[in-house]
C-alpha cells in the first residue's frame, strides 16, 4: 500500500518571489530600464473591503476581500476570484502579477488583475455564499467592468459566482453588463469552450512544442499530476490524440499503469454523483501511488496540474520526463527551474502552457462586446491560432537568445506591456 500522501506545496518558498525572479532573469536579458523595472514590480492597485453579510441562523460575520489589478497598461484588467482560508493580499497581489504576463504573452488586450475572499466556502450554504459574492460585488462595483477590470472563477468558484457578480452590478448600474465578469453560464452569455479551454491550451503547446522537437503526441507517454478540470481535460485530449496516459493523481492518490490508463473510465469514475470526495480513490484502472510520486515516474512528458511548488530543488533531479508543461501555475520553483533546464529538459511555462482560459475569456468578453456568439468550432480554432502563434514566439525568442522558454516567454511579455507602457507615457 503507498504511503499516506494528501497532496500538499511542497516548498514553501513565496510565490511572488519566485515570479519576480523570473521576472529579474528576463528583464536583464531584455536590458529593460531601472526605471520601467520600477513600474512594473509595482501594483497599480490594491483594493481591500470589508465583506459583513447576513448568514442562515441571522447572525452576521465580516469577512475580507481584495482585489489587486496590477497593470491596466495593455487594456482592462483581467483575473479570477478565488474563496479560500488561505487568501492574503500578497498572495492576490503575486496572482495578478502573473495574470499580466499571461494576458501579454498570448498579445490578449488585456491586463494583469486577481481577486480573493478569507472565507471557507465549503461551511456556507449556497445562500450564505450568493449573500457573500454579492457584497462583494457592490463593493468593488466603482473598479470593475468591461473597461476597467473583468473578473472570473477561480478555486472555489464556478459559473454561478460569476452569475451573481454580473447579475448584482447589472442591477445597479440598470442595464444589462454581461462583459464584467468572463466565465459565465451559457445561457447569459458565456462562451462554447470556455470549460475545456485550459487543458486544450496544454494540448495545444504540447503538441507546438513537440513538432519544433520533431516528434508527435501520438505514442508518447504522459504523467499528469492533478486531475480537477486542467488534469482531466488535458489527460482526456492527450488521449484523444493518442498519447499514453499512464499516470493520474488528485490530492489523495495517484494511478499508474505502464500500458495506459483509460481516461474516460477515470474521468467519468470522479464524476459519478456517488464518489462525494470526486477522487480517484477506488479507481481499478492502475496501480495506486502517492500523489507526488506521479512527479517521478519515467515518462517522456510530465504535466504538472495540481498545486504551485510542487516540483523543487529537493526532487527535480529524479524528475524524468523530457517536457514538462505546466498546467498549474506556478508549479517549478526558480531553482528546480534552473536544475531542469541544466538536464535539458524542456519547460513550457504556466504563463503560456495554461493560458488557454484567459484566451477564451478574452473570446467570451469580445462575444458579450459584439453581441454576437460563436460556435465551440470556431472558438477552439481561434484559440488554436492565438495559442500556436504565440508559441511560435516565445521558441524563436528563446532560439535567438539562448535561453529558456519560461525566460523568453516572460521576455516576448515584458516587452509587450514595456511598449504599451512608453507608448501610453506616464500621467503625472
Amino acid at each position: 500500500m503507498p504511503a499516506k500522501n494528501d497532496l500538499q506545496p511542497l516548498h514553501e518558498a513565496s510565490v511572488f518571489g519566485e515570479g519576480i525572479a523570473y521576472f529579474n532573469e528576463a528583464a536583464a536579458k531584455l536590458d529593460l530600464d531601472a526605471n520601467m523595472r520600477r513600474v512594473l514590480t509595482h501594483p497599480s492597485r490594491q483594493v481591500i473591503v470589508s465583506l459583513p453579510f447576513q448568514r442562515d441562523n441571522g447572525d452576521f460575520e465580516v469577512y475580507t476581500g481584495y482585489r489587486v489589478q496590477y497593470s491596466t497598461a495593455r487594456g482592462p484588467a483581467k483575473g479570477g476570484v478565488r474563496y479560500h482560508p488561505g487568501v492574503t493580499l500578497d498572495e492576490v497581489t503575486a496572482l495578478a502579477f502573473w495574470m499580466t504576463w499571461k494576458c501579454a504573452v498570448v498579445d490578449l488586450p488585456f491586463g494583469g488583475a486577481k481577486g480573493g475572499v478569507t472565507c471557507d466556502p465549503t461551511k456556507l450554504s449556497i445562500g450564505e455564499v450568493e449573500r457573500l459574492t454579492r457584497r462583494y460585488a457592490a463593493e468593488i462595483i466603482e473598479i470593475i467592468g468591461p473597461d476597467k477590470d473583468v473578473p472570473a472563477p477561480d478555486v472555489n468558484t464556478n459559473s454561478q459566482t460569476m452569475g451573481w457578480i454580473m447579475d448584482t452590478v447589472s442591477m445597479h448600474l440598470r442595464n444589462h453588463t454581461p462583459g464584467v465578469v468572463t466565465g459565465k453560464p451559457l445561457c447569459i452569455g458565456g462562451s462554447r469552450g470556455r470549460v475545456e479551454a485550459t487543458g486544450r491550451g496544454v494540448m495545444i503547446t504540447i503538441e507546438a512544442a513537440l513538432e519544433k522537437m520533431g516528434r508527435t503526441i501520438k505514442g508518447s507517454t504522459i504523467a499528469i499530476q492533478g486531475f480537477g478540470n486542467v488534469g482531466s481535460i488535458s489527460a482526456k485530449l492527450l488521449h484523444e490524440q493518442g498519447a499514453k496516459v499512464i499516470a493520474i493523481s488528485d490530492q489523495f492518490t495517484g494511478i499508474h499503469n505502464k500500458d495506459g490508463i483509460d481516461i474516460p473510465a477515470a474521468i467519468e469514475f470522479v464524476s459519478n454523483k456517488k464518489n462525494k470526495k470526486r477522487s480517484l480513490e477506488g479507481f481499478t484502472g492502475g496501480t495506486p501511488i502517492g500523489s507526488n510520486e506521479v512527479l517521478e515516474l519515467a515518462c517522456d512528458i510530465l504535466v504538472p496540474a495540481a498545486l504551485e511548488n510542487q516540483i523543487t530543488e529537493e526532487n527535480a533531479k529524479r524528475i524524468k520526463a523530457h517536457l514538462i508543461a505546466e498546467g498549474a501555475n506556478g508549479p517549478t520553483t526558480a531553482g528546480a527551474n534552473a536544475m531542469l533546464a541544466q538536464g535539458g529538459v524542456t519547460i513550457i511555462p504556466d504563463i503560456l502552457a495554461n493560458a488557454g482560459g484567459v484566451t477564451v475569456s478574452y473570446f467570451e468578453w469580445a462575444q458579450n462586446r459584439a453581441g454576437y456568439y460563436w460556435r465551440e468550432r470556431e472558438v477552439n480554432e481561434r484559440l488554436r491560432d492565438v495559442l500556436r502563434e504565440n508559441f511560435d514566439e516565445v521558441w524563436n525568442t528563446a532560439a535567438s537568445h539562448k535561453t529558456t522558454l519560461r525566460t523568453a516567454a516572460y521576455m516576448v511579455a515584458i516587452r509587450r506591456v514595456a511598449e504599451a507602457y512608453e507608448a501610453r507615457g506616464f500621467y503625472a
